[in-house]
């Protein structure tokens, strides 16, 4: 699924907190609390507020500290058409999160942003037009050169990043442009300020996931395309259009930002922010003192977190979810696309259901994470009506995963209460998941107990947890000591998943690919996809094959907070308005 045409990989904090990476619990604490019979409260999380009370007057010159929580620094890679991880989305956030294109509260693109759009009766063609007032922050206008640049870049050979997908590929002239045999690409137009895009055949997705991100044309193009993501104009001098310009960057630690006077929008109503790593340990504690005022929570930090006194809790059910993946084969760079292995271990799809029916979400959910996580459906997230709210989440049911492996003829052939496989060999699985918050090694080992539970021998990879980076550095080079994996996606407003399963994504770690997945995936973005309940049949239908074929186990939804000092007001963290910080300000 694509933010707009991205997604972020969340780190284990946001998992943990379940924001794209690896999930975690303090298991066991609540072990503790069952075995003395106490009843774990229970969170009301639709209670929380979404935006901030303090109604007051912004103080000039005012300055904020945002709390990026991390354990890790960030990468800084600091534009959305390079950069994957999320400690790096919220750095973007400040410069031009918002596109040129504005959603409304169901994800839908409107007119209300940097640029208005239309859309042909034969649902072909898209026009933008970038209103007057936009501008670079170096004073250049943005024009339609900019966004079509933006195509160029991702659509070329050179370029190493991940976001050409398949609704790029249905823009006219786009697939012999990537293929080397064309150095335009035919169905794009500019006219100064205005673009057109022309598309093969009509798809639903082009009002919630076009690509509307531009690209400073002027400012890059001397950069060859295969350098750009390394280049100094993307890590240390980045250049948007958005209500803060980049001041200083210490690399990896904290970023400081001034106001863009001159932003579409009207000036900020901050004078500077600084933004700054901050350990999961002490967030609780920076808010407190006052250090930073804007700071996402953990669940885990909850207790404490609530207990502050110049401290507003916001919540929201979050455009995320975690999941345990399974790794079938490799990405090939020359096809572009993921290929399955002719054995892949996980073959058997009842040892895989299995896996599913071994761990226990629900308890995760309302005992470790007091009721701020619930068990996931699906990998299409509540928020969106496509989410196939009759199919059921895997339940806790370890005789029937038991019954399974049965089956599958998986079985105990020594007595020693772990099974071999069917070939009566010995059977283990390597499993890998993040480092990042005091909870990420409990969840991580309560999920290995469990299948052990049931005669599965599952052990952490390189019998330890592993950083961000370097976790997703595994994952990206199919490293084949991974067996399967836990992880979570940060999407957002095109509730099209095929940016992180389909076939030709790179995002699709776990190279499961099907036909049946492949004629899906195309008829939810077909132009008979246009009539709603067609696209709500069609990913119905494909959440019930992910469901049966269990490529992937969707563990957890979750409700984000987001901790805010009592002096900031304008912060609204309902969707479409998160990162709106120009209508932020603080009053004292």
């Amino acid at each position: 699924m694509k933010i707009k045409g991205y997604v972020k990989v969340l780190s284990a904090l946001a998992i943990s907190s379940l924001l794209l990476a690896a999930c975690s619990d303090d298991t066991e604490k609540s072990s503790t609390q069952e075995k003395k019979g106490k009843a774990v409260q229970q969170v009301d999380a639709s209670k929380f507020p979404t935006k901030t009370t303090n109604q007051g007057e912004p103080i000039k010159g005012g300055h904020l500290t945002y709390g990026l929580v991390s354990n890790t620094p960030f990468e800084g890679i600091l534009n959305k058409v390079f950069y994957q991880g999320e400690p790096d989305h919220q750095i973007i956030t400040f410069l031009d999160d918002e596109d040129l294109l504005d959603t409304d509260e169901n994800y839908v693109f409107t007119n209300d942003g940097a640029a208005s759009y239309e859309i042909s009766d034969d649902h072909k063609t898209v026009t933008l037009t970038i209103k007057d007032n936009v501008n670079w922050q170096d004073g250049k206008p943005v024009t339609g050169a900019d966004l079509e640049y933006a195509y160029l870049v991702i659509g070329s050979k050179d370029y190493k990043g991940v976001r050409y997908d398949e609704q790029m590929a249905l823009i006219e002239g786009m697939e012999e442009y990537h293929a080397g045999k064309a150095d335009s690409i035919s169905g794009i137009k500019v006219d100064g300020k205005k673009i057109t895009f022309t598309f093969k055949k009509g798809n639903p997705s082009v009002t919630t996931g076009l690509w509307t991100y531009p690209l400073h044309k002027e400012y890059l193009k001397d950069v060859p395309i295969a350098d750009l993501e390394s280049s100094d104009k993307i890590r240390k001098n980045p250049i948007g259009f958005g209500p803060f310009k980049v001041k200083k960057i210490v690399q990896g630690e904290a970023v400081e930002f001034e106001a863009n006077k001159d932003y579409y929008r009207g000036a900020p109503k901050l004078d500077s922010v600084t933004l700054k790593v901050v350990n999961p340990s002490v967030v609780v504690k920076s808010l407190e003192n006052g250090d930073i005022d804007v700071a996402e929570v953990l669940a885990e930090q909850y207790e404490q977190a609530k207990e502050l006194d110049n401290v507003e809790l916001l919540g929201k059910v979050e455009l995320a979810y975690s999941y345990i993946g399974f790794n079938f084969g490799q990405y090939d760079k020359e096809k572009e696309e993921n290929v399955m292995d002719e054995n892949p271990k996980f073959k058997d799809k009842r040892l895989r259901q299995a896996m599913a029916y071994a761990i226990n979400n629900k308890e995760v959910g309302e005992k470790m994470f007091k009721g701020l996580r619930f068990p996931a459906n699906s990998v299409i997230t509540p928020n969106f009506k496509y989410n196939n709210k009759d199919l059921k989440a895997y339940e806790y049911n370890p005789e029937k995963a038991k019954k399974l492996l049965d089956e599958a003829g998986f079985v105990d052939t020594n007595n020693d209460g772990i099974r071999e496989d069917a070939d009566g060999k010995e059977f283990k699985i390597n499993f890998a998941s993040m480092s990042g918050s005091d909870v990420s090694e409990p969840l991580a080992r309560y999920y290995i107990q469990q299948w052990e539970q049931v005669g599965i021998d599952v052990e952490l990879l390189d019998g330890r947890l592993h950083e961000f980076n370097s976790f997703y550095d595994l994952l990206k080079k199919d490293n084949d000591d991974v067996d399967m994996y836990q992880a979570a996606w940060g999407v957002a407003s095109d509730p099209d998943p095929s940016g992180l399963w389909s076939r030709s994504a790179e995002f699709n770690y776990t190279r499961w690919v099907n036909d049946k997945n492949d004629e899906l995936l195309a008829k939810g973005i077909s132009e008979e996809a246009f009539d709603d309940q067609y696209r709500i049949d069609t990913y119905n239908e494909w959440q019930k094959l992910i469901h049966d074929e269990v490529p992937v186990i969707p563990t957890l939804f979750r409700y984000q907070l987001t901790g805010v000092n009592d002096r900031v007001t304008g912060y609204d963290f309902l969707a479409g308005r998160q990162y709106q910080w120009h209508n932020v300000g603080v009053t004292k």
